[in-house]
Parts: C-alpha cells; structure tokens; sequence
C-alpha cells in the first residue's frame, strides 16, 4: 500500500481539488483507494457527497477506538472510499499530542489499511502543526500543490527548510495549480518554479471554471466534463505520479492503466 499526501502550508491552492481527482484517477486505473479527509471544512467528503455522514470519529481514529475501515465510506466511484472529516478534526492536534508518539501516529492509524487499500490519499490542511509533521512522516509521497504568485512560492521554500531541519526522509513532488499561461505573470513565476523545484512534476493543472464547478456539480471532474483540459491534466497529473512509485507499484499502476 502506498500513502499519498496533498498538503503545503498555504491555503487556497486546490489541494482538495487534486486530492479528489487524484484519488478517483487512481480508482478508475483499477486501484482500490481511501481518500481521508483530514481537514475540518470536510470539502472532499462534500465533493464525493458523505458529507454529514461522519460523527467525531477525529479522536476515536486517534486513540484506536475506531479504524479508518470502520468509518470509510463508499462513493458513487468505484472503487474509491472516502473516510469524511467533521468539526472534531479542528482537535487533532490536541488529540495527536496526548499520544505517547504523538509525530508517528497517522502512520500507525493508516498502516491496517493495507489489506482493504492499494493507495491511501491524504487531503491535508494548511499550516504547519504536530499533524503536519504527522502527514510528514507517514506518508510514501508529499503532492505540493503551488500556485503562480509569490507567496506560494515562498511557502513551498518554507517547507523544503523544514523539511531539512527536521531532517525528514521524503521527497517533495510539486506542480503547479490554477495556471494560466496566457498571463506574464504565471509564465514568470513557472520559470522560478522550475529553479526551486527541480523535481517538479510537469503536468500543470490549469485555472478554469471548469474545475470551480466540483462544488455545484459534486463530483471529480472527469465525472461531469470527462474532455475537457482539466479533466486530461487530472489524468496525467496521476500518472506522472504513478511513474515516480517504487518498482513494484510502477508495475501495478502499468498493469491497471491498460
């Protein structure tokens, strides 16, 4: 099993977005996926439509109460789960840190999912906190999404030192979001990207209305526009991702991709 993270520090740069789209990518290839919604706002669960379905299930995950299994839920998608969040994952810190390994459980929590999950994607909130250093340290791949302004640039240099200072064994895959390169703006800030992050992932997610309509129509995009720009960047987003998984993971994303 396989643990995919979305998380920067920054908000408002569509991590729910690519989380969602990612997650029913990866299940349409034929994996069998949890998507945990980690944030409390609850965005992915509102998107695959199990939102209100979760019931401060926070602190029973976090003191073993309860396993992802137990609160999982199924979506329209095949093949694809969804572990909602709720208000009392405005508490995971104060929960995490009343553990005795406080920086390593969301690991422990996700790691019995390996016999029902081939890939576990983590929809991540903002900010830097015990569970930021929790996502750090349990998962396989960070995704970053970064957006063309100065600020997300600077957040993503900001989590690259942390990374360092915590000296934590993981490997950063930024991409670009909300692009659009007719503006000279985004077209500069793409060339400073590409020297802050020369293992950026290519395919770039472009800014469209498009994408903004997964709250109206509730769903991933290819669902609803499956021709469009977006829903190809999607597609290709993930399997640029697939092509960066250990050997035997590349194999199996090959084989279900067929």
């Amino acid at each position: 099993m396989w643990t995919l993270a979305v998380y920067t520090i920054k908000g408002g740069v569509g991590k729910t977005a690519t989380a969602v789209n990612i997650a029913a990518e990866a299940a349409r290839a034929g994996w069998r996926v949890l998507l945990w919604d980690l944030d409390p706002q609850g965005a992915s669960g509102f998107y695959l439509r199990t939102e209100g379905k979760a019931k401060s299930t926070g602190q029973k995950l976090v003191e073993g109460s309860k396993t992802l299994m137990d609160v999982a839920l199924r979506t329209d998608q095949p093949r694809l789960h969804v572990v909602p969040s709720d208000m009392s994952y405005r508490n995971l810190d104060l929960f995490l840190d009343a553990m005795s390994n406080s920086k390593k459980r969301l690991g422990e929590m996700i790691q019995p999912a390996e016999d029902e999950y081939n890939l576990v994607v983590l929809d991540c909130p903002p900010g830097l906190s015990l569970l930021s250093e929790n996502i750090l340290r349990g998962s396989d791949g960070i995704m970053v999404p970064v957006i063309p302004t100065t600020l997300s640039l600077r957040t993503l240099e900001q989590l690259n030192q942390f990374i360092k200072d915590q000296k934590l064994d993981i490997e950063l895959w930024p991409f670009l979001s909300m692009i659009d390169s007719r503006k000279r703006l985004h077209r500069d800030i793409e060339e400073a990207f590409d020297k802050i992050a020369p293992k950026r992932l290519k395919t770039e997610i472009p800014l469209s209305v498009i994408v903004e309509r997964m709250g109206i129509e509730r769903a991933p995009v290819r669902a609803y526009a499956p021709t469009s720009r977006p829903a190809k960047a999607f597609a290709d987003l993930w399997y640029e991702v697939s092509l960066r998984l250990p050997p035997y993971y590349r194999t199996l994303a090959a084989r279900r991709s067929r």
